[in-house]
Protein backbone atom coordinates (compact mmCIF):
# COMPACT_ATOMS: atom_id res chain seq x y z
CA UNK A 1 0.00 0.00 0.00
CA UNK A 2 0.67 3.20 -0.89
CA UNK A 3 0.10 4.72 2.90
CA UNK A 4 3.19 2.41 4.21
CA UNK A 5 5.74 4.60 2.34
CA UNK A 6 7.85 6.46 3.96
CA UNK A 7 10.58 8.65 3.22
CA UNK A 8 12.75 9.14 6.47
CA UNK A 9 16.19 7.79 6.71
CA UNK A 10 16.18 7.34 3.16
CA UNK A 11 19.09 8.63 0.28
CA UNK A 12 17.72 8.83 -3.20
CA UNK A 13 19.98 9.92 -6.14
CA UNK A 14 19.28 11.73 -9.62
CA UNK A 15 19.12 8.97 -12.57
CA UNK A 16 17.40 11.27 -15.15
CA UNK A 17 17.08 14.92 -15.62
CA UNK A 18 16.07 17.31 -18.32
CA UNK A 19 18.56 19.72 -19.71
CA UNK A 20 17.44 22.73 -17.46
CA UNK A 21 18.21 20.81 -14.76
CA UNK A 22 21.06 20.99 -12.41
CA UNK A 23 20.49 17.35 -10.49
CA UNK A 24 22.77 14.26 -11.61
CA UNK A 25 23.49 10.88 -10.67
CA UNK A 26 26.19 12.60 -8.22
CA UNK A 27 23.53 14.40 -6.40
CA UNK A 28 22.24 12.31 -3.53
CA UNK A 29 19.20 13.59 -1.30
CA UNK A 30 19.10 12.46 2.57
CA UNK A 31 15.70 12.66 3.56
CA UNK A 32 13.55 12.95 7.11
CA UNK A 33 9.84 12.29 7.22
CA UNK A 34 7.62 13.52 10.02
CA UNK A 35 4.21 12.59 9.37
CA UNK A 36 3.32 14.31 5.73
CA UNK A 37 6.16 16.56 6.11
CA UNK A 38 8.93 16.06 3.93
CA UNK A 39 12.91 17.57 4.48
CA UNK A 40 16.13 16.58 2.54
CA UNK A 41 19.60 18.06 2.39
CA UNK A 42 21.25 17.58 -0.61
CA UNK A 43 24.68 18.04 -2.98
CA UNK A 44 26.93 16.78 -5.26
CA UNK A 45 27.50 17.33 -9.13
CA UNK A 46 26.91 20.93 -9.94
CA UNK A 47 24.81 21.17 -6.64
CA UNK A 48 27.19 22.39 -3.45
CA UNK A 49 24.30 22.71 -1.44
CA UNK A 50 20.60 22.47 -1.32
CA UNK A 51 17.64 21.69 1.22
CA UNK A 52 14.29 21.04 0.41
CA UNK A 53 10.69 21.16 2.37
CA UNK A 54 7.40 19.99 1.53
CA UNK A 55 4.59 17.24 1.72
CA UNK A 56 4.15 13.87 0.96
CA UNK A 57 0.43 12.09 1.03
CA UNK A 58 2.12 8.41 0.63
CA UNK A 59 1.54 8.57 -2.99
CA UNK A 60 3.41 12.26 -4.33
CA UNK A 61 5.44 14.76 -3.03
CA UNK A 62 4.52 18.92 -3.27
CA UNK A 63 8.15 20.61 -2.17
CA UNK A 64 10.06 23.54 -2.92
CA UNK A 65 13.95 23.57 -2.73
CA UNK A 66 16.68 26.46 -2.78
CA UNK A 67 20.46 25.14 -4.07
CA UNK A 68 23.44 27.07 -4.91
CA UNK A 69 25.64 25.49 -7.00
CA UNK A 70 29.54 24.66 -8.09
CA UNK A 71 29.04 28.45 -10.11
CA UNK A 72 27.67 30.11 -6.68
CA UNK A 73 24.64 31.04 -8.51
CA UNK A 74 21.40 30.69 -6.17
CA UNK A 75 18.22 29.29 -6.94
CA UNK A 76 14.74 27.87 -5.88
CA UNK A 77 11.92 25.81 -7.63
CA UNK A 78 9.23 23.92 -6.80
CA UNK A 79 8.03 20.04 -7.82
CA UNK A 80 5.42 17.37 -8.28
CA UNK A 81 6.64 14.06 -7.69
CA UNK A 82 4.89 10.75 -7.73
CA UNK A 83 6.65 8.16 -5.41
CA UNK A 84 6.52 4.44 -6.02
CA UNK A 85 7.69 1.49 -3.89
CA UNK A 86 9.96 -0.68 -6.42
CA UNK A 87 9.71 -4.45 -6.34
CA UNK A 88 13.20 -4.96 -3.81
CA UNK A 89 11.80 -2.13 -1.86
CA UNK A 90 13.90 1.25 -3.05
CA UNK A 91 11.80 4.51 -3.90
CA UNK A 92 11.36 5.71 -7.30
CA UNK A 93 10.21 9.41 -7.83
CA UNK A 94 9.27 11.10 -11.13
CA UNK A 95 9.38 14.48 -10.77
CA UNK A 96 7.86 17.55 -12.81
CA UNK A 97 9.94 20.49 -11.83
CA UNK A 98 9.67 24.40 -12.47
CA UNK A 99 12.37 26.85 -11.52
CA UNK A 100 10.35 29.76 -10.00
CA UNK A 101 13.98 31.90 -9.78
CA UNK A 102 15.08 31.68 -12.84
CA UNK A 103 13.77 30.43 -16.59
CA UNK A 104 13.21 26.56 -16.86
CA UNK A 105 11.12 23.71 -16.00
CA UNK A 106 11.70 19.90 -17.12
CA UNK A 107 10.89 16.31 -15.01
CA UNK A 108 13.15 14.14 -13.12
CA UNK A 109 13.72 10.75 -12.00
CA UNK A 110 15.18 9.98 -8.28
CA UNK A 111 15.78 6.24 -6.90
CA UNK A 112 16.66 5.03 -3.79
CA UNK A 113 20.50 4.19 -3.53
CA UNK A 114 22.45 2.04 -0.41
CA UNK A 115 24.41 4.25 1.80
Amino acid sequence: MADDISLDGRTLAGVANDEDGEVSADTLFHFEQEGERIYANYFGGSVVDGHLVGTFDGEQWDIRYTQINTENETATGHSIGDVELLDDGRIRVEDEWEWESKPGKGESVHEEVDQ
